[in-house]
């Protein structure tokens, strides 16, 4: 007897099924991995986006510090973990010099430079709802203290969205592994449709009309590394010792995502 599928599993179940099938071939491919040691990938470029610029400088935080820079130490930090593995060698910053480069044209540099994943790196506000006012160093600041943690954006309009969804899922998991917790805030507004919770326990939220993500030709995430106007969170994320060990779990998931065979297509375009 066969069965229709439409009229026993609605698109969400078949979605979320499937979604809970690529974590368990996940699960399986991390622990090769893990017990193999080594990455398998060579000469992988990764594009590293500083989310915002010097004058669009994106959130501010509890204490007033634009959030431009917290995303700048966050990708030079990666950028310089990165090209200490001549695996990954050709791996770049967008803008560096904090250009005013559009969403697009953030895509198009990774596309033109043969990227093969981005990461744009940002770090999370609230809603104006959420603020409540303290007075900071003679001034009065808004802030949130509800919520903390970090997220990860896909998109399913992306070239590569299985593959983008694959690392949101391994990156969401080294963040676990190294005791950082998501925050679920967003899942307020992403209820459905083009802006979903994909994943409550990693953190992972689809985003299909994120312009950065979805006109990249490559695997492509936004990672909020977490939610400055959180008054504690700000002061951790600001910590040297705090910053290590994120980079080091971003550049964990970046090894095991690039050390699948196949994992991702080989690029022909070296400008």
């Amino acid at each position: 007897m066969s069965i229709n599928n439409e009229r026993y599993f609605s698109k969400e179940i078949l979605q979320q099924m499937l979604y809970y099938l690529i974590v368990y071939c996940l699960s399986l491919l991390v622990i090769v991995t893990t017990i193999s040691g080594d990455c398998w990938a060579e000469d992988f470029i990764i594009a590293i986006d500083i989310g915002h610029t010097t004058n669009t400088t994106g959130a501010t935080s509890a204490r007033g510090v634009p959030e431009y820079l917290f995303n700048q130490n966050i990708g030079t930090l990666l950028h310089k973990q990165l090209l200490q593995d001549i695996r990954f060698k050709r791996s770049f910053i967008i803008n560096e010099t904090g250009d005013d480069i559009s969403l697009s044209g953030r895509a198009a540099i990774a596309n033109q430079r043969g990227a093969h994943l981005l990461v744009s790196i940002h770090h999370d506000s609230v809603q104006p709802k959420d603020l409540s006012q303290w007075l900071c160093q003679g001034r009065i600041l808004p802030h949130c203290d509800k919520f903390t943690g970090y997220s990860i954006f896909y998109s399913e309009i992306n070239r590569r969205p299985l593959n983008s969804l694959i690392f949101a899922v391994i990156l969401g998991s080294e963040m676990l592994q190294s005791r950082f917790c998501p925050t679920l805030h967003h899942a307020e507004k992403f209820t459905g449709g083009d802006k979903d919770l994909i994943d409550k326990t990693r953190g992972i939220y689809k985003y299909n009309k994120l312009v950065v993500l979805k006109e990249a030709n490559m695997p492509a995430v936004l990672f909020e590394c977490g939610i400055i106007k959180n008054r504690n969170e700000e002061l951790q994320l600001g910590d040297p010792q705090y910053q290590h060990k994120l980079v080091a779990a971003l550049f964990n998931a970046i090894k095991i995502f690039c050390s699948q065979p196949n994992i991702i297509e080989p690029s022909h375009n070296n400008g």
